[in-house]
């Protein structure tokens, strides 16, 4: 078997999105475990929580007009994953009647796409865009949904790019299957430990 070549910018160790071990500067950072974000006034963080666990599932990062929903899953040492998850990615949202058209944006490819959107009753009332991002660092794979005026608006789209690429990523030295979800901490809590 072939293996996938990992998909990231020329200058992802350097300019980011950045693994933990790669930071050389002491910016402040708000740490969500596996996910390292930086302390920018004008951009809030909100955690998804997944409701039958509680455990948080997701980062989004809010600004007034567009927001960043952030995830960063377990990748193999030597072989990157988006090429794989952008396939699956696209797949999924044209059988659920959605669109999605392939390009290569600054992060490198990317997905854009026109997500139905449904009604209480589960009838598509409209349409909303998404840019999904990724990039394959070393052990790591960040994905990023962007929405909003980060879409239409080039000054938005560059601040937005800005922000992913600022993002540090942290996976511990405990073995994970490739694509599981690395885990994300609110903040002030310990880690849970759990034995199997």
């Amino acid at each position: 078997m072939n293996a996938i070549l990992k998909s990231a910018p020329a200058d992802r160790a350097t300019a980011g999105p950045l693994d933990s071990t790669e930071v050389r500067h002491d910016g402040q950072y708000l740490d969500l475990g596996s996910i390292r974000v930086p302390a920018i006034d004008n951009v809030g963080v909100k955690l998804e929580v997944e409701e039958a666990t509680g455990k948080p599932i997701a980062v989004t990062l809010e600004t007034g007009s567009w927001s960043i929903q952030l995830q960063a899953f377990a990748a193999p040492r030597s072989e990157g994953v988006w090429t794989e998850v952008k396939g699956q990615l696209a797949e999924s949202i044209n059988s659920q009647g959605g669109q999605t058209e392939e390009r290569v944006g600054s992060l490198g490819p990317e997905l854009i796409a026109k997500l139905p959107v449904a009604n209480e009753a589960g009838a598509v009332v409209g349409t909303r865009l998404a840019r999904f991002v990724g990039v394959d660092g070393p052990r790591w794979f960040l994905r990023g949904v962007i929405s909003g005026a980060a879409l239409t608006d080039p000054k938005a789209a560059a601040d937005a790019d800005d922000l992913f690429r600022a993002v540090v990523v942290h996976r511990s030295e405990v073995p994970m299957p490739p694509k599981d979800l690395l885990p994300i901490q609110i903040p002030g809590q310990a880690p849970q430990v759990t034995s199997l």
